[in-house]
């Protein structure tokens, strides 16, 4: 399964972008471009927003210019679409439906404002703040990964949807570390549908260090695992999987 689009966040900060339009739908869309600190002009943009009741003619010039274009409810002429977004600074969740439905995406958003702490913005400042620490605690990429997502996790001591005071990094890194052994969990999948695994097959993918993978194991299974997580495929599963977690994963006859 492809994706619709790729995600991505544009730092907007003094550059120019193209608003074309009027109403309610474009002071909205210009409300938004101010609080990402865009500079709004008329041309000489590689972005452009148009919010017009028949804006065939100008998305036209401006794609023929190389101009990406959002045109306002006609996701067909959109290069790229706007999220909902929920801020918790330098934290940003940005939820898209690829223009099928603006109230979906606002509903999510809203839904998940619930569950996020308001401190979420916090603690990733204190991470980043703590990463000469953490590099220094864990040398190696692969054993400094795993220490951040086991202490990330659900019930981690720095689970993101726990509320946490200006010590908990601190915290953790004085801890003493558990030692983890290498593990490799095996699964047999009745289903080609990722929205078939059960919840402890999804988590194992997630954290995963590497897959093993029988050939008929779908892509779009493969994929649920973290994006550097290596992927390998064998006929047997493996006698010597390597340090950190290994899923091994075939499918039922």
């Amino acid at each position: 399964m492809s994706l619709a689009a790729l995600p991505l966040f544009v730092k907007l900060a003094g550059r120019p972008v193209i608003l074309i339009g009027s109403g309610e739908a474009a002071e909205a869309k210009r409300r938004l471009l101010e609080r990402a600190g865009a500079r709004i002009v008329d041309r000489g943009a590689a972005l452009a927003i148009v919010a017009l009741p028949e804006p065939e003619e100008t998305v036209a010039r401006l794609r023929a210019e190389g101009v990406l274009v959002n045109t306002v409810d006609r996701p067909e002429l959109c290069d790229f679409t706007l999220p909902a977004i929920i801020d918790r600074d330098p934290v940003l969740i940005a939820i898209g439906t690829g223009g099928a439905s603006a109230g979906l995406a606002a509903a999510l958003r809203q839904r998940f404002e619930a569950m996020l702490p308001v401190k979420l913005g916090k603690l990733a400042w204190a991470l980043n703040t703590a990463r000469g620490a953490i590099r220094q605690r864990w040398p190696d990429i692969a054993d400094r990964r795993r220490a951040i997502g086991a202490v990330l996790a659900e019930g981690g001591l720095l689970d993101p949807l726990n509320e946490h005071d200006g010590e908990a990094v601190a915290i953790w890194l004085a801890a003493p570390e558990a030692k983890r052994g290498d593990e490799l969990l095996r699964f047999t999948l009745t289903s080609p549908d990722p929205d078939d695994l059960t919840l402890r097959q999804a988590r194992a993918l997630a954290a995963a260090d590497r897959i093993y993978h029988r050939s008929g194991v779908p892509t779009q299974i493969l994929n649920r695992a973290r994006a550097d997580a290596a992927r390998i495929a064998c006929d047997t599963p493996p006698a010597a999987p390597g340090p950190g977690l290994s899923v091994d994963l075939e499918m039922a006859p």
